[in-house]
């Protein structure tokens, strides 16, 4: 079963009360985004592994840790997840990006996909898929069922908040995808909308109704 990393670090849980707010506009709430996105990615690098370079410090030679040269790719669900892009980039600059077109039906909430470009090299690269929401986890699931397809070996999903039925869909789907999440809420509602959560992130990031 894969594992579920909760980060609650107080400046994750302190943006993330910010986020929430339905007073905070979308300037505001892009930026808290992006900054939660890059706390994450902290989380999410933690287990890259390392390797041991000689160098010199303006008093002697000494042997360091680097990374190891595994390489990385972002893969947002589009749209909402571009919003979590650029924070990530800021730790992990070197990462490639990906992008996956999904949208939810709001009769059956079934994702039905309508764009995907990845790295060539997609298979050679420990891919970290981006959305804020994880609310049914349907959309999440048809993503990393896409990405095993073109050849993703190693996969990691991160989000803002979640419902635990979402969470749950994930890991019985795909039980070798590790989660990363800033905070798991109560439940769904019927309209399939994570509750207490954000509201539509999407709307919210880019100003739209």
């Amino acid at each position: 079963m894969s594992k579920v990393v909760e980060v609650n670090h107080p400046l994750v849980q302190h943006k993330l009360s910010f986020i929430r707010s339905k007073d905070t506009g979308a300037k505001d709430f892009r930026n808290l985004v992006s900054e939660v996105a890059m706390l994450l990615a902290y989380e999410v690098t933690r287990d890259l592994p390392m390797e041991d370079v000689e160098i010199e410090t303006p008093i002697c030679k000494a042997t360091c840790k680097r990374l190891s040269g595994k390489k990385l790719a972002i893969v947002p669900i589009l749209r909402a997840g571009l919003g979590m892009v650029d924070g990530m980039l800021n730790l992990i600059p070197a990462a490639k990006v990906g992008h996956i077109g999904m949208y939810r039906d709001e009769e059956t909430l079934k994702p039905v996909e309508y764009f995907c470009k990845l790295p060539e090299d997609i298979a050679e690269r420990e891919v970290i898929v981006v959305d804020p929401m994880l609310a049914t986890g349907g959309s999440a699931i048809d993503a990393l069922d896409l990405l095993k397809a073109r050849g993703a070996k190693s996969l990691k999903l991160a989000c803002l908040i979640g419902s635990p039925e979402g969470v749950k869909a994930i890991q019985e789907a795909h039980p070798d995808v590790d989660i990363y999440i800033a905070a798991i809420d109560e439940k769904l509602n019927e309209k399939g909308y994570i509750v207490p959560g954000l509201g539509d992130a999407g709307d919210r990031l880019f100003g739209t109704k």
